[in-house]
């Protein structure tokens, strides 16, 4: 999950057998992927996929997928040197460049910002002036649903108290769904994944998105500064890994559940039948996907990854305009500065991938 932010093994050795000259293959060199989440869920797949599938052991890495918390948390982990690359909110980026002077960088615009307002099916809040006098479910009292809200009123006139909005913070898991079913809350705002969590136990939602919401990066592949100058092409590499499995899911997300399964099997729903389980899961994966397939189409829609600056200039301004930053940085500056990165990275066939994953093929 991500609760906090915009917008979420030991070193293995692979040695030949001696040959006549006593040669042995190289070691896989160990690096460490800090996810800004609790729980590495299918909800992961371009974390997580990248190893099931073999694609960074293919480059010569070893990769250690951790969850660790937040977002910030995560950035903290590669401050700490305890990590070389963090899956982290773009607003998280900025904000720690900005205001703590970090040098952290976006590698990969994976996704767009995907939180959403959802509501009853048959309720009659279609707009968000409709939700004047309105309860409304948060994860928490500073969530990011809540700034991207109160942006949206302002942009019609309004603020959160001129239009009576009551927010509750509800958490995760089974509090915003009863909040649902008491009527306790007329509308509910979180992220994809938990809106599909929220479908999953059985509600009936309807989605309202400002169109603007959807114009912002988020979740993103991160590095220091000092990691990209050291070793650029373990950044493409290890980039290169994430792209690759962000193309297998989209080509079979029910594939990509299954093996979610096997190299997770502690994330697979208990309680109900395997069609059940294959159902709940493949609709929070593709709420995740239809994330990463808008950050495509929002960055250029022609390299997996590819950061646009002015979508990160975009979130600056938003982040200002909310107080959550209190000065700018030239976009470029959030962007790691290696030659031809975008092209290295998406250095691959792309039809091939598709086409094992089609055959849910899993090569060790």
């Amino acid at each position: 999950m991500r609760p906090t932010g915009l917008f979420r093994a030991g070193i293995v050795l692979i040695v030949s057998l001696p040959i006549a000259t006593g040669a042995f293959a190289q070691q896989l060199k160990h690096v460490t992927l800090a996810v800004g989440t609790s729980v590495l869920s299918v909800g992961y797949p371009m974390d997580t996929l990248p190893r099931t599938l073999g694609y960074w052991k293919a480059e010569g890495y070893d990769v250690d997928v951790q969850p660790v918390g937040t977002s910030l948390q995560a950035i903290q982990q590669m401050v700490a040197d305890n990590a070389d690359f963090a899956q982290v909110n773009a607003s998280a980026v900025i904000q720690s460049d900005v205001t703590n002077q970090l040098s952290v960088r976006v590698l990969m615009a994976n996704g767009v910002t995907d939180w959403t307002i959802a509501v009853p099916s048959a309720s009659d809040i279609h707009t968000v002036a409709d939700l004047k006098g309105k309860t409304i479910g948060v994860f928490s009292a500073v969530s990011t649903g809540g700034w991207l809200l109160n942006h949206s009123l302002k942009q019609i006139g309004l603020t959160s108290e001129s239009a009576n909005i009551n927010y509750l913070p509800l958490g995760l898991g089974a509090a915003p769904v009863e909040a649902m079913r008491r009527g306790e809350v007329d509308a509910l705002i979180y992220w994809a994944t938990a809106t599909a969590s929220f479908r999953n136990a059985g509600l009936s939602l309807r989605e309202i998105t400002p169109s603007e919401w959807r114009t912002y990066p988020d979740y993103s592949l991160a590095a220091m500064q000092a990691t990209i100058a050291k070793d650029p092409d373990m950044v493409v590499a290890i980039s290169r890994g994430v792209a690759k499995a962000t193309v297998y899911a989209l080509a079979n997300p029910e594939c990509a559940v299954k093996l979610q399964w096997k190299s997770y099997p502690a994330t697979k729903p208990t309680g109900v039948d395997d069609a059940t389980a294959l159902r709940m899961d493949v609709t929070t994966i593709s709420a995740q996907l239809s994330t990463l397939a808008d950050g495509f189409k929002l960055n250029g829609g022609r390299q997996w990854g590819a950061t646009d600056s002015g979508g990160i200039d975009r979130l600056q301004t938003f982040l200002q305009e909310a107080g959550l930053i209190k000065k700018a940085l030239p976009a470029d500056t959030y962007l790691a500065a290696i030659p031809d990165f975008y092209a290295r990275v998406n250095d691959f066939d792309v039809e091939a991938i598709r086409a094992a994953a089609r055959n849910c093929e899993v090569h060790e």
